[in-house]
């Protein structure tokens, strides 16, 4: 007697073992005696496959049994970038490191050092929740070019340090941006005053110059929004902002000017 439930379930379990069987077959089998230089450049075309999980694999066991071995650093290495490229960026941290603290004279202690800040800023959230790994990418960043200067991906390093500030810029113009739009005028010149002194060449820099002038102008305080579009002008001539900065300061000027014949008519 035939009984489909039991039927569906026998064909299942075939198709199972077929489908294990197979894989299995089209997996390297790999023998654990052969020459640490032979597993290197097997895990290799695993990595260059983008099959980073057995590639991880081999590269650890070459990092654990042949630690000494001159080959240890560039498995270090090629185990950090597996980990980095399956988008598991605190293990990929953590083996960059590895390698820079272990194989300070290796020739891939600066590739480590760039991606360890780069695993960083792949953990950064967007700007308005907390930026402690977007700190922890700057710090790396800026040790980088501090130590190697020279380097080929210093210009790529520059461009990611950038975009890293400018996260940190926004945030704290974002909450500048807050108060202003609330009113709370003495408390936005706080923190535009801070992307000005903290982030100075980021994107948000030219903005927060022009805002705090329209603050203090809000809280009626001339002298000190007519100083703030004058440093506009000598900072950024070329701003999009410009010729509405003029006229802010002609109005200004105009003002002042009233206010000072009024005290001398008196």
């Amino acid at each position: 007697m035939n009984i489909p439930g039991y039927c569906f379930s026998k064909r299942l379990l075939i198709i199972l073992l077929l489908f294990f069987l197979i894989l299995s077959c089209g997996r390297q089998k790999i023998r654990s005696d052969i020459p640490v230089e032979e597993r290197l450049n097997l895990a290799i075309k695993m990595f260059e496959k983008r099959d980073y999980f057995d590639a991880r694999t081999q590269f650890r066991i070459i990092t654990l049994s042949y630690s000494g071995n001159t080959y240890a650093d560039k498995a270090q290495y090629y185990l950090a970038e597996c980990h980095f490229f399956m988008k598991e960026y605190i293990i990929a941290a953590s083996e960059y490191e590895r390698l820079i603290k272990v194989y300070p004279g290796s020739e891939y202690v600066d590739d480590a050092k760039y991606k360890l800040g780069l695993s960083y800023f792949e953990l950064s959230p967007k700007a308005s929740l907390d930026q402690e790994y977007t700190l922890k990418a700057i710090k790396e960043f800026q040790e980088f070019l501090e130590d190697y200067y020279s380097s080929s991906l210093v210009s790529e390093v520059e461009k990611k340090l950038n975009e890293a500030q400018n996260k940190l810029a926004k945030k704290t113009y974002d909450a500048a941006e807050q108060y202003r739009k609330m009113s709370y005028y003495n408390a936005a010149i706080i923190y535009f005053s801070k992307v000005l002194e903290n982030y100075y060449d980021s994107e948000y820099a030219p903005y927060a110059q022009f805002w705090m002038g329209e603050c203090y102008r809000k809280l009626d305080n001339l002298t000190d929004a007519e100083d703030a579009f004058n440093m506009f002008i000598k900072k950024y001539p070329k701003h999009d902002l410009i010729g509405k900065v003029r006229k802010k300061l002609e109005s200004i000027v105009f003002e002042l000017d009233k206010k000072k014949n009024n005290v001398t008519n008196k």
